[in-house]
Formats: C-alpha cells, sequence, structure tokens
C-alpha cells in the first residue's frame, strides 16, 4: 500500500496529528484542534481526494465536543464540592508558575509535573482564601483531581476516534 499524500503538506499534517495524539494527554496542549489542522493541511496536500469537507466538518465537531465536555466536565466537578470561579482562575494561574518554575530546573518533564502540582496548590490556596476551611480546600483539590482523570480519559477517547477517522479515510 502507497503513503497517500507523501508532499509537505502531508509530512506537516502527520506532524500536527501526531503533536495532537501527544497534546490529548498533556495538560494545556489543544490536542483535538492540532489533529484537525493536522487533516486539514493534509487534505490541503491531497486537494480534499481522500478527506473532504464532510469529515472535516466530522472532525472538527468531535474537537468542539472534546473541549466542551472538558470545560463543562470541569465546572460540573467543582460545583458539585462548592467550588467557586476564582477556584479555576487559581488553577490556570498555579498551573503556569508550576510549570515555569520546573522548565527551569527540569525542561519538558518539570514543566508537566509543575503546571499538575502549581494547579493543585492554585486549587487549595484560592479555596483556603475564600471560604477559610482546609476541608473545602482539600474537597476542591479532589475534585479537581478527579475532573483532569475524566477529561484526560475522555479526550484521549476522542483523539483516537478521530485518527481513526483520518486513517480510515486515507487508506480507504
Amino acid at each position: 500500500m502507497e503513503l497517500v499524500g507523501l508532499n509537505g503538506w502531508a509530512l506537516l499534517g502527520y506532524v500536527l496529528i501526531f503533536l495532537g495524539l501527544v497534546g490529548s494527554v498533556i495538560p494545556l496542549v489543544p490536542g483535538p484542534l492540532l489533529i484537525w489542522l493536522g487533516a486539514f493541511a493534509w487534505s490541503w496536500g491531497d486537494g480534499f481526494q481522500h478527506i473532504g469537507w464532510f469529515m472535516l466538518t466530522v472532525l472538527g465537531i468531535l474537537a468542539m465536543l472534546t473541549w466542551g465536555l472538558d470545560l463543562l466536565m470541569s465546572a460540573a466537578f467543582n460545583r458539585r464540592v462548592g467550588a467557586s470561579w476564582k477556584t479555576m482562575i487559581g488553577s490556570i494561574v498555579g498551573g503556569i508558575a508550576g510549570g515555569l518554575l520546573l522548565t527551569i530546573e527540569i525542561p519538558v518533564i518539570g514543566t508537566l509535573i509543575g503546571a499538575f502540582l502549581g494547579a493543585l496548590v492554585g486549587v487549595w490556596l484560592v479555596e483556603l482564601w475564600v471560604k477559610r476551611d482546609r476541608q473545602a480546600a482539600i474537597r476542591a483539590v479532589r475534585a479537581y483531581i478527579s475532573s483532569s482523570i475524566l477529561s484526560s480519559i475522555l479526550e484521549v477517547t476522542l483523539t483516537l476516534v478521530m485518527v481513526g477517522l483520518f486513517v480510515w479515510r486515507i487508506m480507504g
């Protein structure tokens, strides 16, 4: 079987799809969006022969669905334990700060670990500041961990579906 569309656009598409798969397990990297962009680049180079606008639309809907479900899941878990919107901001600021701090010491791996630990510390500190209750802060951290794990599983599953559809169209 011949590799279809082996040109610059196809190579860009393959790289973006690979980065999208990696991004589906790394927080803050938009995996589904990268996969869609990769499929679009590949299709552009192929003249939209194997993957047309209908399939690109399906892949786009899956990418948006993944992003939307991730946001809804985080919001639902945080609301369930009574965490405020300030807690979400705390997780973002903490994640960025932790990622930057550990990037200096341990590139790549440190960034990932630092972002995760920083987000946990951010959630805990904001909840403690807002409610002045350690147990509420601990519940918010647990909710954050649970929502992160579940949304990661969901994101990986949907990105694998996206890649499967892409491969099916270029091989079929």
